[in-house]
């Protein structure tokens, strides 16, 4: 086996010592550590941006990496501390919603009707997937910080688990974690209603629409009055300012050629786009 890798995604950024706090503790612990920071740019107590770039980063990483993701508006509430194992690592995260695009691929999820897009609700982990509490106080640090569990509680699980701490050691298994509910589409012949899911450092914007979905050239896309046809290859070869493009993540976006889309449109997450394909049918599949 190899150098065990935590890796490490937050709203901390970088200048206020939070993150080298955290690694102090893995270091501690465990020596042996590769830790990989995935972002420290998260928006601050955004769960749905960190949420998008924890899942599209982590499938690139063995297995047996332990992620870490601390993006934790309700740290010091009555929220659950989770260990997380899925097919693809284990998980150490707050109970809000931040694991769900992770998730997503391994447990029958269907979104919630009753509540907001990027609302939260409570869904079976299934059965490829494992949740436990992280509640054994002997696995934590002495005097745990109501304001800061990346430190004093998901850093000494993250260091054991490295380790070879059994993952049924951290505490008692639950079935239900919290999602978000995130937004689909139903499947029509000639046009879709979608959402912008996550804007990226580029001001670029990510829909809920995957590249199979869109697989047309004459695609027409409308997006707070605005209209966009066609799709481009690359993000300078639009001859308009703004251009649809199937990102590296394979979800269907709306970029601008040296600039923000997000900027120039005033769009975030949660706006709807429509999709025209005005001369083929499709099969939607789900995001």
């Amino acid at each position: 086996m190899g150098t065990p890798i935590v890796t490490l995604t937050t709203d901390f950024g970088m200048d206020s010592g939070y993150v080298g706090a955290m690694k102090g503790v893995l270091l501690g612990i465990a020596p042996q550590l590769t830790i990989v920071d995935i972002s420290h740019e998260i928006p601050a107590t955004d769960i749905a941006h960190g949420a998008f770039v924890l899942a599209n980063a982590s499938p690139y990483y063995v297995p047996s990496t332990i992620h870490m993701a601390v993006v934790d508006p309700g740290v010091g509430t009555e929220r659950l501390a989770l260990l997380v194992s899925t097919p693809t690592g284990l998980f150490l995260a707050p109970d809000n919603g931040i694991l769900s695009y992770v998730l997503m691929p391994h447990i029958a999820y269907t979104t919630n009707p009753e509540i907001s897009p990027f609302g939260t609700f409570r869904m079976s982990i299934g059965k490829n997937c494992m949740a436990f509490k992280i509640n054994n106080p002997n696995l934590l640090c002495h005097d745990v910080s109501y304001t800061f569990h990346g430190r004093d509680i998901f850093a000494p699980i993250a260091a054991q688990l490295a380790n070879g701490l059994e993952i049924s050691s951290v505490g008692e298994q639950v079935d239900v974690v919290t999602m978000l509910n995130l937004p689909t589409t139903p499947a029509c012949q000639q046009s879709i209603k979608g959402f912008v899911i996550f804007v990226d450092h580029f001001g670029n914007l990510v829909t809920n629409l995957t590249g199979d979905t869109v697989n047309g050239k004459r695609i027409t896309l409308d997006i707070l009055g605005e209209s966009i046809s066609g799709l481009n290859s690359s993000y300078q070869s639009g001859r308009e300012e703004l251009l649809l493009i199937i990102g590296s993540h394979g979800y269907l976006e709306i970029a601008r050629r040296n600039g923000s889309a997000a900027s120039t449109l005033g769009a975030k997450v949660g706006t709807e786009v429509l999709v025209t394909l005005p001369d083929r049918s499709f099969h939607y599949k789900l995001t």
